[in-house]
Protein backbone atom coordinates (compact mmCIF):
# COMPACT_ATOMS: atom_id res chain seq x y z
CA UNK A 1 0.00 0.00 0.00
CA UNK A 2 2.97 2.60 1.09
CA UNK A 3 4.66 1.12 -2.39
CA UNK A 4 1.62 1.97 -4.57
CA UNK A 5 0.80 6.10 -2.54
CA UNK A 6 4.84 6.34 -3.30
CA UNK A 7 4.57 5.40 -6.74
CA UNK A 8 1.31 8.35 -7.05
CA UNK A 9 3.27 10.85 -5.27
CA UNK A 10 6.60 10.27 -7.73
CA UNK A 11 5.25 8.87 -10.63
CA UNK A 12 8.80 8.23 -12.96
CA UNK A 13 10.60 10.68 -10.92
CA UNK A 14 8.06 13.75 -11.75
CA UNK A 15 6.66 15.76 -9.25
CA UNK A 16 2.86 15.58 -8.35
CA UNK A 17 2.39 18.99 -9.52
CA UNK A 18 3.81 18.16 -12.61
CA UNK A 19 1.51 15.29 -13.65
CA UNK A 20 -1.82 17.73 -12.38
CA UNK A 21 -0.47 20.65 -14.50
CA UNK A 22 -0.39 17.80 -17.93
CA UNK A 23 -3.72 16.19 -16.96
CA UNK A 24 -5.64 19.26 -17.09
CA UNK A 25 -4.17 20.21 -20.40
CA UNK A 26 -5.41 16.93 -21.54
CA UNK A 27 -8.57 17.36 -20.47
CA UNK A 28 -9.10 20.82 -21.53
CA UNK A 29 -7.71 19.61 -25.41
CA UNK A 30 -10.36 16.80 -25.59
CA UNK A 31 -13.23 18.99 -24.05
CA UNK A 32 -12.72 21.53 -27.36
CA UNK A 33 -12.64 19.01 -30.03
CA UNK A 34 -15.34 17.75 -28.73
CA UNK A 35 -17.43 20.81 -28.56
CA UNK A 36 -15.98 21.95 -32.06
CA UNK A 37 -17.47 18.16 -33.13
CA UNK A 38 -21.20 19.33 -32.08
CA UNK A 39 -21.34 22.98 -33.41
CA UNK A 40 -22.53 24.29 -37.22
CA UNK A 41 -19.22 25.79 -38.50
CA UNK A 42 -20.47 29.02 -40.09
CA UNK A 43 -18.21 30.52 -39.34
CA UNK A 44 -14.68 29.90 -37.05
CA UNK A 45 -14.40 31.97 -34.65
CA UNK A 46 -10.64 31.34 -33.47
CA UNK A 47 -10.55 31.83 -29.78
CA UNK A 48 -7.49 32.62 -27.97
CA UNK A 49 -6.80 29.29 -25.90
CA UNK A 50 -6.03 30.02 -22.20
CA UNK A 51 -2.82 29.67 -20.97
CA UNK A 52 -1.84 27.56 -18.05
CA UNK A 53 1.63 27.79 -16.79
CA UNK A 54 2.96 25.48 -14.68
CA UNK A 55 6.04 25.72 -12.42
CA UNK A 56 8.46 23.13 -11.18
CA UNK A 57 8.27 23.20 -7.38
CA UNK A 58 11.36 22.14 -5.79
CA UNK A 59 10.57 19.30 -3.46
CA UNK A 60 12.14 19.75 -0.13
CA UNK A 61 15.37 18.23 0.03
CA UNK A 62 14.82 16.40 3.69
CA UNK A 63 11.41 14.51 2.37
CA UNK A 64 13.28 13.51 -0.79
CA UNK A 65 16.24 12.49 1.41
CA UNK A 66 13.37 10.59 3.50
CA UNK A 67 11.59 9.13 0.25
CA UNK A 68 15.08 7.65 -0.69
CA UNK A 69 15.58 6.17 1.86
CA UNK A 70 12.52 4.56 2.69
CA UNK A 71 13.04 3.31 -0.77
CA UNK A 72 16.14 1.98 0.08
CA UNK A 73 14.41 0.28 3.24
CA UNK A 74 11.87 -1.02 1.07
CA UNK A 75 14.27 -2.21 -1.59
CA UNK A 76 16.22 -3.58 0.90
CA UNK A 77 12.99 -5.44 2.51
CA UNK A 78 12.58 -6.63 -0.74
CA UNK A 79 15.34 -7.62 -1.14
CA UNK A 80 15.39 -9.79 2.11
CA UNK A 81 12.29 -11.11 1.15
CA UNK A 82 13.58 -12.61 -2.36
CA UNK A 83 16.46 -13.28 -0.33
CA UNK A 84 14.25 -15.31 2.50
CA UNK A 85 12.13 -17.10 -0.50
CA UNK A 86 15.58 -18.14 -2.14
CA UNK A 87 16.73 -19.67 0.95
CA UNK A 88 13.86 -21.33 2.06
CA UNK A 89 13.73 -22.54 -1.20
CA UNK A 90 17.55 -23.57 -1.32
CA UNK A 91 16.73 -25.01 2.61
CA UNK A 92 13.72 -26.97 0.63
CA UNK A 93 15.74 -28.43 -1.86
CA UNK A 94 18.52 -29.05 0.94
CA UNK A 95 15.66 -30.50 2.84
CA UNK A 96 14.45 -32.77 0.06
CA UNK A 97 17.51 -33.70 -1.32
CA UNK A 98 18.65 -34.50 2.35
CA UNK A 99 15.36 -36.85 2.40
CA UNK A 100 15.60 -38.00 -0.44
CA UNK A 101 19.55 -39.10 0.08
CA UNK A 102 17.60 -40.62 3.68
CA UNK A 103 15.00 -42.53 1.70
CA UNK A 104 17.74 -44.07 -0.34
CA UNK A 105 20.14 -44.89 2.17
CA UNK A 106 17.55 -46.40 4.42
CA UNK A 107 16.39 -48.05 1.34
CA UNK A 108 19.68 -48.92 0.77
CA UNK A 109 20.05 -50.04 4.49
CA UNK A 110 16.47 -52.02 4.29
CA UNK A 111 18.13 -53.69 1.18
CA UNK A 112 21.38 -54.97 2.60
CA UNK A 113 19.54 -55.44 5.96
CA UNK A 114 17.04 -57.88 3.60
CA UNK A 115 20.25 -59.41 1.91
CA UNK A 116 21.81 -59.99 5.59
CA UNK A 117 18.46 -61.53 6.45
CA UNK A 118 18.08 -63.57 3.63
CA UNK A 119 21.40 -65.03 3.80
CA UNK A 120 21.04 -65.48 7.29
CA UNK A 121 17.88 -67.55 6.66
CA UNK A 122 19.76 -69.78 3.47
CA UNK A 123 22.79 -70.48 5.98
CA UNK A 124 20.07 -71.04 9.29
CA UNK A 125 18.46 -73.15 5.72
CA UNK A 126 21.75 -74.89 4.88
CA UNK A 127 23.05 -75.48 8.68
CA UNK A 128 19.27 -76.89 9.00
CA UNK A 129 19.77 -79.45 6.30
CA UNK A 130 23.80 -80.58 6.95
CA UNK A 131 22.36 -81.64 10.55
CA UNK A 132 19.16 -83.26 9.09
CA UNK A 133 21.47 -85.10 6.51
CA UNK A 134 24.22 -85.89 9.50
CA UNK A 135 21.69 -87.16 11.76
CA UNK A 136 19.48 -89.37 9.21
CA UNK A 137 23.34 -90.30 8.45
CA UNK A 138 24.18 -90.97 11.90
CA UNK A 139 20.60 -93.18 12.14
CA UNK A 140 21.71 -95.37 8.62
CA UNK A 141 24.65 -95.92 10.33
CA UNK A 142 23.41 -96.77 14.03
CA UNK A 143 20.65 -99.69 11.93
CA UNK A 144 23.29 -100.84 10.12
CA UNK A 145 25.64 -101.11 12.85
CA UNK A 146 22.73 -102.68 15.19
CA UNK A 147 21.53 -104.85 12.40
CA UNK A 148 25.48 -106.12 12.27
CA UNK A 149 25.28 -106.31 16.19
CA UNK A 150 22.35 -108.70 14.75
CA UNK A 151 23.74 -110.57 12.59
CA UNK A 152 27.13 -111.12 14.86
CA UNK A 153 24.66 -111.80 17.61
CA UNK A 154 22.48 -114.54 15.40
CA UNK A 155 25.70 -115.63 14.37
CA UNK A 156 27.31 -116.16 17.75
CA UNK A 157 24.13 -117.76 18.79
CA UNK A 158 23.96 -119.97 16.24
CA UNK A 159 27.42 -120.88 16.59
CA UNK A 160 27.12 -121.30 20.98
CA UNK A 161 24.08 -123.37 19.51
CA UNK A 162 26.28 -125.73 17.78
CA UNK A 163 28.82 -125.97 20.31
CA UNK A 164 26.99 -126.51 23.05
CA UNK A 165 25.34 -129.51 20.79
CA UNK A 166 28.58 -130.16 19.65
CA UNK A 167 29.46 -130.19 23.12
CA UNK A 168 26.06 -131.95 24.66
CA UNK A 169 27.14 -134.82 21.77
CA UNK A 170 30.72 -135.01 22.86
CA UNK A 171 29.41 -135.18 26.75
CA UNK A 172 26.91 -137.43 26.48
CA UNK A 173 29.41 -139.92 24.27
CA UNK A 174 31.67 -139.37 27.08
CA UNK A 175 28.80 -140.39 29.56
CA UNK A 176 27.79 -143.35 27.68
CA UNK A 177 31.49 -144.01 27.33
CA UNK A 178 31.86 -143.92 30.78
CA UNK A 179 28.19 -144.97 31.61
CA UNK A 180 29.20 -148.10 29.36
CA UNK A 181 33.29 -148.14 30.92
CA UNK A 182 31.58 -148.07 34.66
CA UNK A 183 29.07 -150.33 34.13
CA UNK A 184 31.41 -152.74 32.95
CA UNK A 185 33.67 -151.57 35.74
CA UNK A 186 30.97 -151.78 38.16
CA UNK A 187 30.01 -155.29 36.86
CA UNK A 188 33.54 -156.42 36.64
CA UNK A 189 33.77 -155.37 40.29
CA UNK A 190 30.78 -157.40 41.35
CA UNK A 191 31.87 -160.28 39.21
CA UNK A 192 35.19 -159.62 41.37
CA UNK A 193 33.80 -159.52 44.74
CA UNK A 194 31.24 -162.11 44.04
CA UNK A 195 34.42 -164.51 43.45
CA UNK A 196 36.20 -163.51 45.63
CA UNK A 197 33.40 -163.89 48.61
CA UNK A 198 32.33 -167.81 47.11
CA UNK A 199 36.28 -168.40 47.05
CA UNK A 200 36.63 -167.39 50.80
CA UNK A 201 33.66 -169.25 51.51
CA UNK A 202 34.66 -172.10 49.86
CA UNK A 203 37.81 -172.02 51.65
CA UNK A 204 36.02 -171.72 55.23
CA UNK A 205 34.22 -174.54 54.23
CA UNK A 206 33.98 -177.80 56.34
CA UNK A 207 32.87 -180.86 53.95
CA UNK A 208 29.87 -182.90 55.60
CA UNK A 209 29.88 -186.64 54.65
CA UNK A 210 26.84 -186.37 53.20
CA UNK A 211 27.71 -184.18 50.85
CA UNK A 212 27.54 -185.05 47.26
CA UNK A 213 28.44 -184.07 43.88
CA UNK A 214 25.54 -181.41 42.05
CA UNK A 215 24.45 -180.41 45.79
CA UNK A 216 23.48 -176.76 45.82
CA UNK A 217 22.16 -174.43 48.34
CA UNK A 218 21.01 -170.61 48.17
CA UNK A 219 22.03 -168.25 50.71
CA UNK A 220 20.86 -164.88 51.19
CA UNK A 221 24.19 -162.70 53.29
CA UNK A 222 23.14 -159.39 54.82
CA UNK A 223 25.96 -157.80 55.39
CA UNK A 224 27.56 -153.83 56.47
CA UNK A 225 30.37 -152.15 53.88
CA UNK A 226 32.46 -153.28 56.05
CA UNK A 227 32.17 -156.46 54.58
CA UNK A 228 31.11 -157.98 58.12
CA UNK A 229 28.05 -160.35 58.14
CA UNK A 230 24.82 -159.81 59.79
CA UNK A 231 22.70 -162.39 58.99
CA UNK A 232 22.88 -165.63 56.90
CA UNK A 233 19.51 -167.44 55.74
CA UNK A 234 19.15 -170.33 53.57
CA UNK A 235 16.62 -169.22 50.60
CA UNK A 236 16.93 -172.54 49.09
CA UNK A 237 17.59 -176.01 50.90
CA UNK A 238 20.09 -178.73 49.04
CA UNK A 239 17.64 -180.95 51.09
CA UNK A 240 20.95 -182.38 53.50
CA UNK A 241 20.75 -180.62 56.50
CA UNK A 242 24.62 -181.17 57.14
CA UNK A 243 25.16 -179.46 53.49
CA UNK A 244 23.02 -176.20 54.31
CA UNK A 245 24.48 -176.02 58.21
CA UNK A 246 28.00 -176.41 56.80
CA UNK A 247 27.47 -173.54 53.86
CA UNK A 248 26.20 -171.30 56.84
CA UNK A 249 28.69 -171.74 58.62
CA UNK A 250 31.24 -171.19 56.27
CA UNK A 251 30.29 -167.55 55.39
CA UNK A 252 30.62 -166.71 59.27
CA UNK A 253 33.33 -168.20 58.98
CA UNK A 254 34.76 -166.31 56.26
CA UNK A 255 33.65 -162.96 57.41
CA UNK A 256 34.60 -159.61 57.25
CA UNK A 257 34.56 -159.91 53.36
CA UNK A 258 37.73 -157.10 53.72
CA UNK A 259 37.40 -156.53 49.12
CA UNK A 260 33.98 -155.11 49.98
CA UNK A 261 35.18 -151.68 51.79
CA UNK A 262 36.45 -150.41 48.64
CA UNK A 263 33.42 -150.85 46.71
CA UNK A 264 31.36 -147.46 45.83
CA UNK A 265 28.82 -147.14 48.82
CA UNK A 266 26.02 -147.06 45.72
CA UNK A 267 27.36 -150.62 44.07
CA UNK A 268 27.56 -151.75 47.69
CA UNK A 269 23.89 -151.25 48.91
CA UNK A 270 22.62 -152.26 45.14
CA UNK A 271 24.18 -155.19 45.34
CA UNK A 272 25.97 -156.60 48.33
CA UNK A 273 24.16 -155.16 51.74
CA UNK A 274 21.28 -158.09 50.57
CA UNK A 275 23.67 -160.65 48.42
CA UNK A 276 22.59 -164.04 47.03
CA UNK A 277 25.19 -166.66 46.59
CA UNK A 278 24.79 -170.10 44.99
CA UNK A 279 26.99 -172.26 46.86
CA UNK A 280 27.74 -175.04 44.76
CA UNK A 281 31.10 -176.83 45.28
CA UNK A 282 32.71 -178.45 42.34
CA UNK A 283 34.57 -181.17 44.04
CA UNK A 284 32.18 -183.59 45.40
CA UNK A 285 31.97 -186.66 45.57
CA UNK A 286 29.35 -188.92 43.43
Amino acid sequence: MSSAINNIIIYNGYPLSVVVAVGLHITLLVSLLYLQGDSKVETIDFIQPTVIKSLFIDENPQVTNQKNIERRRLERIEQQRVERQQDDARKRTEADAAAQQRRQEQEAAKAAADAQELSRQQAVLRDREEVDRLLLEQQRREREREQRETEQADSQRQEEARERSEQRAREAEQASAAAENAARTEFELIQSATGLIQQVIQENWSRPPSARNGMRTILQISMLPTGEVTDVTITQSSNDPAFDRAAETAVFRAAPFAELQSLPIRTFNDNFRSFSLTFQPEDLLN
